[in-house]
């Protein structure tokens, strides 16, 4: 809990403002007191508040005026609101006009402290997105390439530097590093950029049609050529032409590639020869040079390419891009699916970061995009991640990996659920496994279901 926070208690009844504000001073927290809405908001005018917590039915001005006119003051301000059992309906209304929680009367030290500080959890949460937002703001103006680590910030100083010139550049990096991202960022800031950006992956072309597909074929070149087709180089004449993978090429395309970079023209299949004009650069998530050694890659071709080499460090060496990676995810996934997730939970993105990411940022985004359309709540948990980023390779193992500093309610919560999943379900043996009564385990995910439909009203 953060003992600078300030709770704003506003009630017009004297004896419950001095009782709330008696607890929640002795549970550390800065407590200020209004007597009614206008109070209130003359308060969070004149200072930070981070949580409100207002009865619902007040003379004059009511906590659902207040609640909205809060919003349109200070709409970073978490609000709570305390109602009778009679009113429980209007508190439903109110939340969805934006308040966090309710809290219905007679009041109970132990459920008022866990609902303020939940409501601080959620205040964090939404402001640290809004930072990473204001960062990806920033990242989005320099080309889409998210990061700010310093492994990044190198190759990056590397891509300023050869962009302008006309040298080919080979980039270098793991599958799912995002090389063709650099790729397009060279020709973004090259004199070529109003000129056409073509993409080939080498492997993932047929070799029976690559020859066909680079270089252009005349008519009647083979069976079924009816008319004459130009090539992607051509396609790419006065930009770039990036060659994905250029490793999987076959021997006798690298000599004909390697015509192309000597005398800047291309020769279709039939024989005519055309000029072309093309910023080369290249990617593979090969060793080239162990493929030349091993006679896979011509030697000529290998010092023709590498001209400027460009390594993009994996994801497992960039550890601090994570969140900023993963909120440009959310925001994507959760826009192109219409689900209302605003971020991470704090123990979800810790497992974000400590994970090692063999798959790079394409596994990254793969796995957020997942988590999106499986969420059942507007912040993504540790539940709604895969069983491999909790360190359980394919979800078989017999342990749980719980970071330090993990409440213990939350330590208790995914204990039974991991047990459950071992148990496939059997809430007898799970109970017999963990040593408690099966009826605690019927009361524990009854209490998981009741809070769960209360936020997602």
């Amino acid at each position: 809990m953060d003992l600078k926070a300030c709770v704003l208690v506003v009630d017009d009844e004297a004896g419950i403002r001095e009782s709330l504000e008696r607890m929640l001073g002795r549970a550390g927290y800065e407590v200020c007191l209004a007597a009614n809405g206008s109070e209130a908001l003359d308060v969070l005018r004149r200072r930070k508040v981070n949580v409100m917590l207002t009865d619902l039915v007040m003379p004059r001005m009511t906590g659902m005026d207040l609640l909205k006119a809060s919003r349109a003051v200070v709409p970073d301000t978490e609000v709570v609101l305390m109602t009778a059992y009679g009113t429980v309906d209007a508190a439903v209304e109110a939340m969805r006009e934006g308040a966090y929680d309710f809290i219905t009367k007679p009041l109970k030290r132990a459920v008022i402290l866990k609902s303020v500080e939940k409501a601080l959890e959620r205040q964090a949460l939404v402001l640290e997105n809004q930072a990473l937002r204001a960062e990806l703001t920033g990242a989005r103006q320099h080309g889409a390439i998210i990061g700010q680590s310093l492994a990044l910030r190198r190759t990056l100083d590397i891509v300023n530097q050869a962009a302008p010139s006309t040298a080919t550049v080979l980039v270098l990096g793991e599958s799912g590093t995002g090389k063709e991202l650099l790729a397009r960022a060279i020709h973004r800031g090259s004199p070529r950029s109003r000129k056409p950006f073509v993409a080939v992956n080498c492997s993932a072309l047929p070799e029976s049609i690559i020859e066909a597909e680079l270089f252009g074929y005349e008519k009647g070149a083979f069976t079924g050529a009816v008319a004459s087709r130009e090539g992607r180089f051509a396609s790419a004449d006065g930009g770039t032409l990036f060659l994905d993978e250029v490793g999987e090429l076959p021997q006798h395309i690298q000599v004909k590639l390697l015509r192309v970079l000597q005398e800047g023209e291309v020769e279709r299949l039939g024989g005519r020869s055309v000029r072309v004009d093309n910023r080369l650069v290249a990617a593979t998530n090969k060793n080239l040079a162990e493929e030349v050694a091993a006679g896979r890659f011509r030697e000529d071709l290998y010092y023709r390419l590498n001209v400027i080499a460009v390594h993009v460090p994996p994801l497992r060496e960039r550890l601090d891009d994570v969140p900023l990676l993963a909120e440009y995810f959310l925001q994507k996934y959760a826009q192109k699916n219409a689900k209302p997730v605003i971020g991470f939970s704090a123990l979800a993105m810790d497992l974000l970061c400590g994970y090692h990411w063999p798959g790079n940022v394409r596994e990254l985004e793969n796995v957020v995009e997942r988590a999106v359309v499986l969420s059942r709540g507007d912040v993504l948990g540790e539940e709604d991640l895969p069983p491999e980023i909790h360190g359980k390779p394919g979800g078989n193992g017999r342990s749980v990996t719980i970071p330090i500093g993990t409440p213990l309610d939350e330590v208790e919560r995914r204990v039974i659920h991991e047990t459950l999943r071992h148990t496939g379900g059997d809430k007898r043996l799970a109970a017999q496994l963990l040593g408690i009564a099966t009826r605690t385990v019927y009361r524990k995910l009854e209490g998981e279901k009741v809070a769960k439909e209360r936020g997602a009203k």
